[in-house]
């Protein structure tokens, strides 16, 4: 097997539930040696979360627990909190998401840790910060509610809704990560580890990107818009004969090729749709226009019209046709780990590729003391 780019990391994986598993599972991608420290007897939370479940194994756990060891270490005892530091002495990173301050009282804090492992990269994921929101649960639905990602979601304004999926903690996933990259390349020159600090509700503000800046450069509360942008126009779903289709354009000239299609050419010339801003000022007439036109064939049809000259469109799918899309676009979105199906990790590397080395491990199927030394499971 080619060594991947991460070949030779250790990394101790203190992390429970979604954004520190996720994270560390794609350093295990990478090639690092990732061991998951759980709880004996029931490990970590998720492990539990079913249904759906593959045999007897929850596929919320199995969804970012590849490539890893699981050792069981009672952190209430001090055999488990010796076990813990000789784990962390091994290891180039450690990773951890208990609530703040609760690892510095159990002496496994980054001044404690450090002290022994210099070059130790410590990663903390927590809700809210380690000041004021130190308390704060952080819960992924309770971070996308404060943190106004519901407050932009949604089919109405009196109609609030979550994402369908965890994304606050994937953002913060993929924050740690970078944090943690960052930091094992700035060692390579010093040799000294770091601390590395990622919490969800700042990785939530920054991954809203322009409606963060938005706010922070024009004052601009945005409000709830369905599938509609805020600074783009047309760009939302739009319902034809038989199924709703998506059409996102982006600029002045896929509009023309738009409206060329649509058989109505005169509204790119049209001073209310000539050009993004005074469409989108104007969005609601050409929502009409729009929709008069399409509603008289379906969406294939207008799907093949419209990706022939250029203009972005797409139906609706559910996870089934977004698989099968990715699929026949040669992508190869799943991939098998112990003769077991798994998401495939998104990043391509040309000479060092990520692989899928293990399923995601049995509770407690390795020992600390064979952590670093080379030993891997079957």
């Amino acid at each position: 097997m080619i060594a991947g780019a991460l070949d030779g990391l250790v990394i101790a994986d203190f992390s429970r539930v979604l954004a520190g598993p996720y994270a560390t599972m794609l350093l295990a991608d990478l090639g690092a040696e990732v061991v998951k420290v759980e709880r004996p007897m029931t490990g970590d939370d998720t492990r539990a979360w079913g249904p759906p479940w593959r045999g007897e194994q929850s596929t919320y756990f199995a969804s970012v627990n590849r490539n890893k060891d699981s050792v069981t270490v009672d952190l209430g005892t001090e055999g488990g909190l010796g076990q813990a530091r000789q784990l962390a002495a091994r290891s180039d990173v450690l990773v951890e998401n208990f609530k703040p301050g609760a690892f510095d009282r159990m002496g496994l804090g980054y001044d404690d840790l450090s002290a022994v492992n210099p070059g130790l990269v410590y990663c903390s994921i927590t809700g809210f910060g380690t000041t004021g929101g130190a308390e704060l649960p952080g819960y992924d639905l309770l971070v996308q509610a404060v943190g106004g990602l519901m407050s932009i979601t949604g089919a109405t304004p009196d109609e609030p809704v979550k994402v369908g999926v965890a994304l606050v903690d994937v953002i913060a996933g993929l924050h740690a990560t970078v944090g943690i990259l960052a930091a094992l390349h700035e060692r390579s020159s010093s040799g000294r580890g770091q601390r590395v600090e990622v919490n969800l509700l700042s990785s939530l503000l920054s991954g809203m990107v322009n409606q963060s800046a938005g706010f922070v450069g024009a004052g601009f509360v945005p409000q709830i818009m369905g599938n509609r942008h805020p600074s783009i126009a047309p760009y939302e779903s739009y319902p034809t004969a038989d199924a709703p289709l998506v059409i996102a354009v982006g600029n002045d000239r896929q509009f023309r090729a738009c409206a060329e299609v649509m058989g109505a050419p005169e509204w790119a010339d049209d001073p209310r749709f000539a050009t993004n801003p005074a469409r989108v000022e104007h969005r609601d007439a050409l929502f009409v226009a729009m929709c008069a036109r399409l509603s008289t064939t379906g969406a294939q049809e207008w799907l093949t019209a419209l990706s022939a000259v250029g203009v972005p469109a797409g139906p609706i799918h559910d996870l089934a046709g977004a698989f099968s899309l990715a699929e026949r676009l040669g992508l190869d979105p799943v991939a098998s780990v112990g003769g077991e199906p798994t998401v495939a990790n998104p990043i391509r590397l040309g000479r060092t590729p990520v692989s899928y080395r293990t399923a995601p491990p049995p509770l407690g199927n390795a020992d600390v003391g064979d952590v670093g030394r080379g030993v891997r499971r079957a």
